[in-house]
């Protein structure tokens, strides 16, 4: 993953470095990975500077902009936003996060740590580096990575299997931001030639589906998870049953 100093970053995207802290204090831009007094920003900021640039320059305000962002903000991802109908009181939850050192890691996943599975934790955006310490964003992901390392699973799964959901849910995501935008944007045409009045209806129409798709999706997850539960058990009754040995065998 490449990385830019706010210097480089100002630069590759044609604005000024001031406008980068503008931006970040606005609440537009996530801040940087720190690594002690340096602050290190990746494709993606420059990717949402681009963005920013293209929507000031029609016009959009801030506050337009913002509401359009939030969910992609930094310590807001979609499936945190979704899980309450209070937006900032889900970035507010959010906000708390959980600092812990090697020796905390190692007690939970095992003195075995590789040095891998850490950076894979940082590159995921599971962890961020903080000096010799990692600070966890939503501990929630790392209550579930501890349960299932107890049950003897491999961190080195459990960090695949997160890529893959991630993936899942951007492309779950898509779907349903894709529901709006093409209700109100023709095909071919350039969405930032899109009125100001029309964005503003496609920020309310999305704020608003957000409790809603949580709800949907956790009740479409919980619904797959009982006819997996199912289908897996009857798959293992079923082997279990044909097996030399077994309770059926011995009784006959």
């Amino acid at each position: 993953m490449i990385e830019f100093r706010v210097d480089d970053l100002a630069r590759r995207a044609g604005v000024s470095v001031r406008n980068v802290r503008v931006y970040q204090d606005r609440g537009l831009l996530p801040p940087p990975r720190k690594e002690g007094r340096t602050g290190w920003y990746n494709e993606a900021h420059l990717a949402r500077l681009g963005l920013i640039t293209r929507m000031l320059d029609r016009g959009y305000t801030f506050a337009t902009i913002s509401e359009l962002l939030t969910a992609a903000q930094s310590g807001l991802r979609i499936e945190d936003v979704l899980t309450s109908d209070d937006i900032n009181g889900a970035a507010q939850q959010l906000s708390t996060s959980e600092q812990i050192d090697r020796s905390e890691l190692e007690a939970m996943f095992g003195a075995d740590l590789s040095e891998a599975d850490l950076q894979r934790g940082v590159d995921l955006g599971v962890t961020t580096k903080v000096g010799d310490d990692y600070r966890v964003d939503n501990p929630v992901l790392l209550d579930a990575a501890r349960l299932l390392s107890a049950a003897g699973i491999s961190l080195s799964q459990i960090l695949e299997q997160t890529e893959g959901v991630r993936q899942d849910l951007d492309d779950v995501a898509r779907r349903f931001v894709a529901l709006v935008t093409d209700r109100f944007i023709v095909d071919g045409q350039d969405p930032f030639d899109t009125d100001a009045r029309t964005v503003g209806e496609i920020a309310e129409l999305v704020n608003g589906l957000r409790p809603l798709v949580h709800r949907a999706v956790s009740a479409l997850l919980v619904e797959a998870m009982d006819r997996r539960i199912t289908s897996t058990m009857e798959e293992i009754l079923a082997q279990y049953g044909h097996h030399p040995g077994s309770a059926n065998d011995q009784a006959s």
